[in-house]
């Protein structure tokens, strides 16, 4: 260790980790940028998933480690790449911002023992984060972050930290050579590339200043796409929004789709992880229904037959698809790999969540909102129909499903109250001035009431954020408001 630069993260003789423990939620670890998320913090998290490969005998490979752009994340990639490097792991470091898909697909095509990206999602733009991905380029599993989470608040202790240059000198750290050319390739081989060309799509594309451009540009263009577009430059605040691919946070595509008029509209969240969609008419689709119509064109025009996953936040209009088609659909908790490890079990085809996050069977084991946007322009070229087309036939056949969602931001004491008030009293609302009923209720993830007409209302804590949310699909608008209401009622009051 002669050539590590050691750093005590004591503070007064005590361990930060009394006063500032960190957590990993479903996307990983979250904190406030200067608050939680600095330097001392970030080398913490380094310094844990190290010792836990010094435990499990896994420093043979290297560790890849990825960034988005958000504000400090290249720095924060290079720390990180310190510390392991002082623990004598080596390092794949990207040279520049990464989308979180292509680092899975870089643990899993390398078979490496894991990987980190530095991101907070689709966070707003004070936060930022990191994600642990493990072998098979997988996100990290409860079990896994639960003893991480021990690692790095039960040492206390300094973690050592070598010099970049010379980590680099003794070959520990090394910049990756075109990472994106596997991840790219194996994406185009899996697309009708011909019935793309041949159809010539118009499309405006928004990254949200986000780190998924490259890559889609380039099947796009490949595909002899016309692509405009929209917040492409590095801004550390979003253009003073959240990098999240929600219809309110597409205004300004929706603009230029409907100005301009494209063929589609495409965005994706900060790490290109999340996907949104808007159809020539200005009309916003969420990931509700681009499962739903993925899920068909697969199945059905694709001939790839399977179950469909989704998590307990998402529509149940899947479920009617799959029975129609002779398959089962499978309801896990809120979580990405939930999605992925229920696909692996049942070899089911597609799976997702509401919160804009899909894959399907054969591609990483994580969201890719890249592939998602790729195959959503096969299926537009190869059938010659409008997502309003595609929705509308959907519709007819499955019935309507409208969702909707309230986000409450809670203090510690709030967050308390409603937990002991929904987890453990088991209070639920009084439903019938809404006319549905009751069939029974879950508390796999949250409370989750499902009603016997296939509706559904569910609340529960962010894994991701210090937010409640409150979501619900019936047949109207109307109706999903009032049990989001009545829920946020009795939480609330």
């Amino acid at each position: 260790m002669d050539n590590c630069r050691v750093k005590d993260i004591g503070l007064n003789g005590d361990c930060l980790n009394v006063s500032n423990p960190i957590h990993f939620g479903t996307g990983g670890w979250r904190a406030i940028i200067g608050d939680d998320f600095v330097r001392g913090n970030i080398c913490r998290v380094g310094y844990g998933v190290a010792r836990m490969l010094i435990e499990d005998g896994q420093t043979d490979k290297p560790v890849v480690i990825g960034y988005d752009r958000r504000f400090l994340s290249d720095s924060a990639a290079g720390w990180l790449a310190q510390v392991f490097a002082a623990c004598g792991i080596k390092v794949w470091l990207m040279k520049r911002s990464a989308p979180s898909p292509l680092i899975m697909q870089t643990v899993k095509k390398c078979n490496l023992h894991c990987g980190l990206e530095v991101t907070a999602s689709h966070n707003p733009p004070a936060f930022n984060g990191i994600k642990l991905i493990i072998h098979e380029g997988r996100d990290a599993s409860v079990e896994v972050t639960q003893r991480l989470e021990s690692l790095i608040n039960s040492y206390c202790g300094a973690v050592p930290e070598m010099d970049f240059k010379t980590a680099v000198s003794e070959g520990l750290i090394s910049y990756l050579k075109n990472p994106f050319n596997d991840f790219i390739d194996d994406i185009v081989a899996r697309l009708d590339m011909k019935a793309i060309r041949e159809r010539g799509l118009r499309i405006a594309f928004d990254p949200m200043h986000g780190s998924g451009t490259y890559p889609l540009l380039v099947i796009l263009y490949t595909a002899r796409c016309t692509v405009d577009m929209i917040n492409q430059n590095k801004d550390a605040y979003f253009g003073s929004s959240m990098p999240a691919p929600t219809a309110f946070g597409l205004r300004e595509l929706t603009y230029k789709v409907m100005m301009g008029g494209y063929d589609l509209g495409i965005a994706f969240d900060g790490d290109g992880d999340r996907i949104g969609i808007i159809d020539p008419t200005g009309k916003y689709y969420d990931a509700n229904s681009i499962l739903m119509m993925l899920y068909w064109y697969l199945h059905e025009k694709k001939g790839w037959k399977g179950p469909v996953v989704r998590n307990i936040a998402t529509t149940h209009l899947l479920d009617k698809m799959a029975e129609s088609f002779g398959e089962r659909f499978y309801e896990v908790p809120v979580g990405f790999k939930y999605v992925s490890a229920k696909i692996d079990e049942t070899d089911a085809l597609i799976g997702g969540e509401s919160s804009g996050g899909m894959t399907v069977r054969g591609h990483i084991y994580g969201k890719d909102s890249i592939y998602a946007a790729s195959l959503f322009v096969e299926m537009l070229s190869v059938t010659g129909m409008t997502p309003a087309q595609i929705m509308g036939d959907l519709h007819s056949k499955y019935g309507d499903a409208v969702f909707g969602e309230k986000i409450v931001n809670l203090s510690v004491s709030e967050k308390a109250h409603i937990m002991d008030l929904v987890m453990m009293q088991k209070a639920v609302p009084d439903f019938s001035s809404t006319g549905l009923v009751v069939d029974h209720v879950s508390y796999l993830d949250g409370c989750k009431v499902y009603f016997t007409d296939g509706s559904f209302v569910i609340c529960r804590m962010s894994g991701t954020e210090p937010v409640l949310r409150i979501m619900a699909e019936t047949p109207t608008a109307n109706l999903s408001q009032q049990c989001i209401d009545l829920f946020y009622d009795l939480v609330m009051n």
